[in-house]
């Protein structure tokens, strides 16, 4: 942890200033209160001011300090269970409109970054990269049906050869390219986020880890910190594994899975350029995924080390490090300046998971590595559900979820039973 209260990476020595907040002291009351301060947060807080309610939002660490702040910065359509699933669980209109929400998420993200004249470094351009042959084929039949049933056409299939003129190795064999996403500096995003929120009338309060809520009578609801205390008409949660025993009803359905990214010292214009040509987001397609973008000052981010275990005694960094060298071995003399890691809230069926655990207490967790783009909608969804309007909110909300399984003693162990067996499909 550095002297600034975040762990130390690429994203906190490069972050935009952002001065300490106080931590709550003694009671204050408004229309909805908001625990976690990652982009989920920070833009439920922003929507909510707008509609003209009072609002104050409680962070346990920093704004950002969670995987708001240390993620890929990879903002992508869609979300992780993906549309055929999501078709299973809610119906073809329910995933329709999941599908809508999705890509509107984009346009919001632009959106609030050119009104807030939030520094973050964005950038058009993503690509979804296929390893194998069978993979090859999924790609093209997802491009169809984006473009035909959805009416998506931001995207296209690139062969082989011309991928490999955008990216400089030999591991993949073509991907999907959607001018539509894109990447950007994820801490200085939601940094950006919180000050717009700031600006909108919004308290914000560090250092404040919310212990437990309950009814305050009233129709209110009672939030209680470690030296404060909020009296609120609404809650909302979004804290994703950071929760936990906060509330337990909605731990048991998400599991805070690690992954890790490192980042090179600077390469130069030049090499960058020759490693991602048109400066785009890249992931492949395996269920460990490796995923990889440039910085605004040209090194190469790249992730692709992932724990399901929860044990630290391995080299992250170093495994992170061998997985870059499989897809660029002509960058085994450069530099890591920076290696960090953070737990991804993922669900079982990789949906994101919305509700309510009362009447006027609402949730936002669950976003299985898609959150960029999609928790900043979530914002705004649950901001409309509050003022009124709960059809958007409420077409997730149907999505059902079950706990992972094995109970609080067993639930990661199966899990990492379960990932060996994806594990082995990635080698197929």
């Amino acid at each position: 942890m550095s002297a600034s209260g975040y762990i130390q990476s690429y994203y906190t020595a490069s972050a935009n200033p952002a001065a300490p907040r106080a931590a709550l002291a003694g009671r204050v009351d408004c229309d909805v209160c908001v625990i976690g301060g990652g982009i989920a947060g920070c833009s439920a807080a922003l929507h909510l001011a707008e509609q003209g309610l009072s609002v104050v939002l409680l962070e346990q660490e920093r704004i950002g300090w969670g995987a708001s702040g240390r993620s890929g910065g990879q903002a992508i359509f869609g979300v992780a269970a993906g549309q055929h699933k999501l078709e299973r669980l809610i119906g073809a209109g329910g995933a329709r409109a999941v599908w809508d929400v999705s890509v509107e998420a984009l346009d919001l993200l632009r959106s609030l970054i050119a009104r807030f004249a939030i520094d973050c470094d964005w950038v058009s351009g993503y690509l979804l990269t296929a390893v194998k042959q069978r993979q090859q084929r999924e790609l093209q039949d997802e491009v169809r049906e984006l473009c035909e049933r959805y009416g998506y056409r931001s995207v296209r299939y690139l062969e082989r050869a011309e991928l490999r003129q955008t990216l400089a190795t030999e591991r993949y064999l073509g991907g999907l390219y959607d001018s539509n996403s894109g990447h950007l500096h994820p801490l200085n995003y939601t940094l950006g986020l919180a000050r717009a929120a700031e600006h909108l009338g919004v308290r914000i309060f560090e250092g404040s880890r919310a212990t437990q809520f309950d009814p305050a009578g009233n129709g209110q609801v009672r939030v209680l910190t470690g030296a404060g205390e909020v009296r609120a008409r609404f809650l909302v949660l979004c804290g994703n594994v950071y929760l936990g025993p906060t509330a337990p009803a909605l731990a048991a359905k998400i599991m805070g899975v690690a992954t890790y990214i490192v980042a090179t010292e600077p390469l130069g214009a030049a090499r960058a350029q020759e490693l991602i040509a048109n400066n785009a987001a890249v992931s492949d397609m395996n269920w460990v995924l490796d995923y990889f973008r440039r910085s605004a000052d040209q090194r190469l981010l790249f992730g692709g080390r992932v724990n399901y275990s929860g044990l630290r005694s391995f080299d992250a960094p170093g495994a992170t490090r061998v997985r870059m060298l499989q897809v660029f071995p002509q960058l085994a003399g450069v530099h890591v300046d920076y290696a960090w890691g953070g737990e991804v809230d993922i669900t079982l069926n990789r949906a994101p998971h919305f509700g309510r655990l009362a009447a006027n207490v609402y949730f936002l967790q669950g976003f299985s590595g898609h959150g960029i783009a999609l928790t900043g909608m979530a914002g705004k969804l649950v901001a409309e559900a509050i003022g009124g309007s709960a059809a958007r909110f409420d077409v997730f909300a149907r999505i059902p979820h079950a706990n992972f399984p094995g109970g609080a003693a067993l639930r990661r162990p199966a899990l990492v039973a379960a990932m060996l067996w994806y594990r082995l499909r990635d080698l197929l």
